[in-house]
Order: structure tokens, then sequence, then C-alpha cells
């Protein structure tokens, strides 16, 4: 199973990075985890934008789902030929919302894209296994639990602290893991995952490698958000860039 980051950028692009797309492969099998702003011109860079096979849009805001509105141009109007729906799974109401970010028309989606609503379980994708649950966060959200030949790779989404997070990332051998605020500020609550509360969550979940991501540097220090993940997880901590790639 391999990991390659496409974005990375917490709540709007940033200087050198798009916002939240991941993509997970196995068996020749593609699947994007979030689709966020900017994050189709990165997908060009490190696979062929026509080879994904089904997609995860862990919540319905712009950040992590806006660019599959551009993916409908891909997928209906390729010169060589409409491409084939594809499944997304996705909050209920994810087909409405794309379409009306699309066209002013709210026109059908049915050729491009095959919904399926979420809700916490466990169901297959391809060679993977799959387990979602609710998060804490002010929208529907789901962390992403992904298994595939023994190995596990935990995806935290958008979220505060919560337990459903711990279930979905325990003994996970990588923990890729929102780190949006700074530690000692007065941070809205119920909205995201400081540095020190990243790492907790790593170090109760008893993971392998934490993975830092979601970041927003216009707002917060990079350094501070390590630092404080750092102290509070005693394994091995980095900050995803774009184009990186992570073997399991």
């Amino acid at each position: 199973m391999r990991l390659t980051v496409l974005g990375c950028a917490g709540s709007f692009p940033g200087p050198e990075a798009a916002c939240s797309a991941y993509l997970v492969e196995a068996d020749n099998f593609r699947l994007l985890i979030d689709f966020g702003s900017g994050s189709m011109s990165a997908m060009q860079r490190y696979t062929d934008m026509n080879s994904i096979d089904a997609i995860i849009l862990t919540h319905l805001h712009c950040d992590h789902m806006l660019d599959a509105c551009t993916y409908i141009v891909v997928r209906r109007y390729d010169p060589a030929g409409a491409r084939p729906a594809i499944p997304v799974y996705a909050p209920l109401g994810a087909a409405e919302r794309i379409s009306a970010a699309y066209s002013s028309e709210n026109e059908a989606l049915d050729d491009v894209y095959t919904f399926y609503g979420l809700q916490p379980g466990t169901f297959p994708i391809g060679p993977f296994t799959i387990t979602v649950d609710r998060v804490n966060h002010p929208i529907e959200t789901y962390g992403v639990r992904v298994e595939h030949g023994g190995h596990v790779l935990t995806y935290s989404s958008d979220t505060a602290p919560c337990e459903p997070l711990l279930r979905l990332a325990a003994g996970a051998d990588l923990f890729l893991c929102e780190a949006s605020y700074l530690d000692g500020v007065d941070n809205p609550p119920g909205l995201h995952l400081t540095g020190g509360e990243a790492g907790e969550a790593a170090t109760k979940a008893d993971v392998g490698r934490l993975l830092l991501t979601h970041l927003i540097p216009a707002w917060f220090s990079e350094a501070s958000i390590v630092d404080a993940a750092t102290a509070a997880y005693t394994g091995p901590v980095e900050v995803v860039r774009p184009g990186a790639r992570y073997d399991l």
C-alpha cells in the first residue's frame, strides 16, 4: 500500500500546497481520499488523472471536496470519450453540493459519479478494507481507517479530540493526522486539533508513525506545532509535503 500526498494545506491553499487530497494505491487500484481546492493540479504530477478508481470525501467543506467539481470536466468531456461513472463515498448531500458548485442549473451527475452515502462501519473498496466513523467537526465528517496486506493507514480528516478518532487509529502503522491549531491559544472548540492534541492521540492509539497534515502556515508556526506534537508523542513525527510518498 502506498500513500501519496497530493495536497495537505489546511482550510485554504497555501503558497506551496493545495488543500487536502491523498492518493492510496495497492494492487493497481487507486483510491483518492478527499479532493480539496487545487489538488487536481498536483494529481497530474503524480498519476494519470483518469486512473482514479474510487473517491472518498470525508466531509463537504470546500478544502476537502471542491476539486470534485472540476473533475467533472475530466470525466465527461475527454476528447477520447467520456469516462465511466466513478464511485464516490461521501456524506449524504454530496451530489447536490457538488452539482450546485459545478453548475448553476443543479444538473445531474450520474454520468460522472455514482454516490454512496457514508455511515459508520466497515466495507470494501477495491482491495482495501475501509472503516469510517463520525469525528468531532461542525458538519458531518468521517475519519478513515484503510487496511491492506496486514498494514493500516488512518486519516483523521478534520476533527477536534474524540474517542472515534482513537478507535480508528488504534495500532495504525501510519497516522495521517490534522494539526491545524497552536497549543496555548484560545482556539475555537469542536473544530480542529492542535499539535499537542495530535501527539496525544497518536500516543493513546499506539501508532507507529505520526504524519502531521492540514497545518495553516499563514496563521501558526509549523515548528511550534511540531514541538507540541513531539512533546506528547515519542515516536517518529513528520510534517507531510506535496508529493511525499509512504510505503506500507
